[in-house]
């Protein structure tokens, strides 16, 4: 295929002292990093290709080791090369949530399992070989600029008003704040139905967590409940909220009442749905890879009504249903 593959056959030679047949490409993530499924004596392992000029193994090595030493499903850590950037992991399977949430009955349950894990997960430390970054005020704006930067400008060619540009100011920095008002934890970043898998022990299996960070409380509930991949019936998105607050208050992570903690949670997804957006377009425009698109007239959806649910965003929200939305709902159908 390429001398990285090559390399890594070479690799996988040392590791396990046979040359294992023909590795089996795994659809991979948005990131420059590849995977693939290989068979050994033992069963199956899943192999990390992360070019080390693009991608770095360390934090996705520390964590790994952290929290599986916590009790959270995390793939084993079986042989590394972070030199070349080369890693065997434990292979979880290929039951993504994503293709289990086939009813509000296993929504249910797949959701409270996840929530529970979470709560387990916000409640651990860094790795000590690893000090989290902080989801600052800097982050957060950065990720919301991804918007207009991408997604308006870019991708739909968009021209903004000196008003217009005022408005996502002012949007920008009541979200920036409403996050950095929250209780702090450690926050994965992309909780959601492709990086969660149904196992037979100790479900949910966890997967993409390298960019963990130290954040607000509600982000990564709002990647799991206002997911760009799924929708669920708002009611049911609040029922499955109260119950995680709960859990959550009760393991010592927060002290908010219901109606503070829906606020967080609703802000919070609008600034996550406002930077995946642009994630989506620029992965499209930059990088060459159409099949997010689709992603982006449900996310949009989602900063729509969340947005018109608040006061204080209702006019951002006709704003986005008048000028975007109309562009790019023909993406839906994109591949």
């Amino acid at each position: 295929m390429d001398q990285r593959y090559d390399a890594m056959l070479v690799w996988l030679d040392q590791c396990l002292g046979t040359a294992p047949r023909t590795p089996e490409p795994v659809a991979g993530d948005a990131s420059f990093r590849r995977y693939f499924r290989v068979q050994t004596p033992e069963g199956s392992r899943i192999v990390m290709d992360a070019p080390p000029e693009k991608e770095s193994c360390g934090a996705f090595v520390a964590l790994t080791h952290h929290w599986h030493e916590h009790g959270l499903h995390v793939p084993a850590l079986l042989a590394e090369d972070q030199a070349q950037g080369f890693l065997l992991l434990e292979d979880l399977g290929d039951r993504l949530y994503l293709d289990e949430l086939t009813s509000e009955a296993s929504a249910d349950r797949l959701y409270g399992e996840a929530l529970s894990a979470l709560v387990r997960l916000q409640g651990l430390s860094s790795p000590p070989d690893h000090p989290l970054p902080s989801y600052d005020r800097e982050r957060l704006q950065q990720e919301m600029q991804l918007f207009p930067d991408w997604l308006l400008e870019q991708k739909l060619g968009l021209k903004l008003s000196s008003q217009e540009q005022a408005m996502l100011a002012t949007t920008f920095a009541t979200l920036t704040e409403s996050a950095l008002a929250q209780p702090r934890v450690t926050v994965h970043r992309d909780y959601h139905s492709r990086n969660l898998l149904v196992t037979d022990n100790n479900s949910p299996g966890i997967i993409d967590f390298q960019d963990a960070v130290t954040g607000p409380i509600t982000y990564d509930a709002a990647s799991l409940l206002r997911d760009c991949y799924v929708a669920w019936p708002l009611e049911k998105v609040y029922q499955w909220l109260e119950a995680y607050r709960l859990e959550a208050r009760e393991a010592g992570l927060h002290q908010a009442d219901e109606a503070t903690f829906r606020q967080w949670f609703e802000l919070m997804g609008i600034q996550r749905h406002l930077k995946a957006s642009g994630i989506f377009a620029r992965l499209d425009q930059r990088d060459g890879k159409p099949r997010y698109l689709a992603d982006i007239p449900r996310t949009l959806a989602y900063i729509i009504s969340a947005a018109r649910r608040q006061p204080a965003l209702e006019h951002f929200g006709d704003w986005l249903a008048e000028r975007v939305a109309p562009a790019v709902e023909p993406m839906a159908g994109a591949t």
